[in-house]
């Protein structure tokens, strides 16, 4: 029986076999009838790629790095496993992922080019620029997400981590609260920044009220959220509403309400950032920010297979707003 090959898939097609080869790996730049029928056409000829004959010729490894700060660096686990998750879902069939932390790879004199088709930073620090300038100069295909950076020869995707704590801040306001304390995100991170600016303006345009022993320092882990959750409650008056700079120090902060015998919300609110998966099943559910982080990590994947097929970088960033989303974790001091 004849091998079936791109060529033959093409032929039966009546289209390139470069449009086949992008077809069937998933590229934006064939319209979605194309690749459906193209895709249908190769199941029904029975067509099995040979990634390991492909990666010879082409000199590709089929192999596209992830790259993280480290996650006792402040790097939260839930949101990483969303990264890893979506990116699973997004990346063209016959690739692989291969993940690792950016400071590991600093230890190990970075990343060889041959190593890897392409790279995704999910980037948390202004520190990571050394690294991304490495991989560039290294001439590997690059998306950076998670932080908006500064130069313009890169492709792009971050939320407005600013305007969403804005948001939730500004809601807990019409809902009548007005003492509020904060447990901050990790130090040097973009977003802790980001969410701590919007935290520092809300207050200063509301009139509000906050207080040294309500504002706390956090690390971005659950338990960094219980302590410094303790630490506020210790004080001899308390905020009515606490924002806790992303969810996992939420769940952490909310847990030592329970043990320091508060009710969240009768007693004390509590407010998130990320709307990470578990927080719809949290007691009480918890109200946070959704951080666009599928639609980050889906644009980062187009704009990466875009110049893995193509060759060609073609620069694509966006700034993602995100959404308040309110649940039961704050109550109505209007009543």
């Amino acid at each position: 029986m004849e091998e079936v090959t791109i060529r033959t898939i093409a032929k039966k097609a009546n289209v390139s076999h470069t449009t086949v080869s992008r077809a069937l790996n998933g590229s934006p730049l064939v319209k979605e009838v194309t690749r459906r029928r193209i895709q249908a056409l190769a199941d029904e000829l029975g067509y099995v790629p040979n990634l390991n004959a492909k990666g010879l010729v082409e000199k590709h490894s089929f192999l596209i790095g992830i790259f993280f700060s480290e996650l006792e660096n402040g790097t939260s686990p839930s949101f990483l496993v969303n990264v890893i998750n979506r990116a699973k879902e997004a990346l063209p069939s016959g690739y692989s992922l291969s993940i690792d932390s950016i400071e590991t790879l600093n230890r190990a004199h970075g990343v060889a080019r041959q190593q890897y088709d392409g790279a995704i930073v999910v980037s948390q620090s202004k520190q990571d620029d050394t690294f991304i300038d490495t991989l560039i100069n290294r001439q590997l295909p690059i998306v950076v997400l998670n932080r908006k950076i500064g130069r313009q020869d890169i492709s792009n995707f971050a939320p407005n981590d600013y305007l969403g704590a804005k948001k939730i801040l500004e809601y807990a306001v019409r809902m009548g609260h007005r003492k509020f304390g904060v447990i901050k995100g990790a130090s040097g991170f973009v977003s802790a920044v980001d969410r701590q600016q919007a935290f520092d303006d809300v207050l200063s345009e509301q009139g509000l009220i906050t207080k040294n022993d309500w504002c706390k320092s956090g690390d971005y882990l659950p338990e960094s959220g219980y302590d410094a959750m303790r630490e506020i409650l210790s004080a001899s008056d308390i905020p009515t509403c606490v924002f806790a700079a992303n969810d996992d120090m939420a769940v952490g902060a909310i847990r030592a309400c329970q043990d320091l015998g508060y009710q969240v919300p009768t007693d004390i609110s509590i407010i998130g950032y990320d709307d990470m998966s578990y927080a719809q099943y949290l007691i009480p559910k918890l109200t946070t920010v959704h951080k666009p982080t599928n639609e980050i990590v889906q644009a980062g994947i187009e704009a990466l297979t875009e110049q893995l097929v193509s060759g060609q970088v073609k620069v694509s960033q966006k700034i993602i707003d995100p959404t308040v989303i309110i649940r039961d974790s704050v109550k109505d001091l209007r009543k």
